[in-house]
């Protein structure tokens, strides 16, 4: 009895993990930047220092993905707000317009900008 217990509870964790990481897709940057440039390039500008064509005239700056500040965020942190935006800032989330898969690929655009970073 107990080595049946014992293997049902082994075969649900195994299955259960396994389904887990089924539903992660890595983002993709090449997608990813088809995304940055259609929602977040006039703000964050083309190399995502934050100095966009409409950067100059919003009351809160955008962020400057570049900056270690930006790259010491983990995923979850730039994934709540690429979902949910910033309070009091023209920082709208995206959660209506993008699929969970398309914020992971802009995701890991943004994150391609750490290497562009001049040291």
């Amino acid at each position: 009895m107990k080595r049946t217990v014992a293997l049902f509870v082994v075969l649900v964790i195994c299955f259960l993990s396994s389904w887990v990481a089924a539903q992660y897709i890595p983002g993709d940057p090449n997608r990813g930047k088809l995304i940055y440039v259609k929602h977040c390039l006039r703000c964050h500008g083309e190399t995502g220092k934050g100095d966009g064509p409409d950067a100059a005239v919003l009351i809160v700056p955008p962020a400057n993905f570049q900056s270690s500040k930006s790259q010491m965020k983990s995923d979850l942190e730039l994934l709540v707000t690429i979902a949910h935006g910033v309070v009091y800032s023209p920082m709208h989330g995206k959660r209506d317009i993008l699929s969970d898969q398309e914020m992971w690929d802009v995701l890991q655009y943004i994150r391609t900008f750490a290497a562009s970073r001049v040291m």
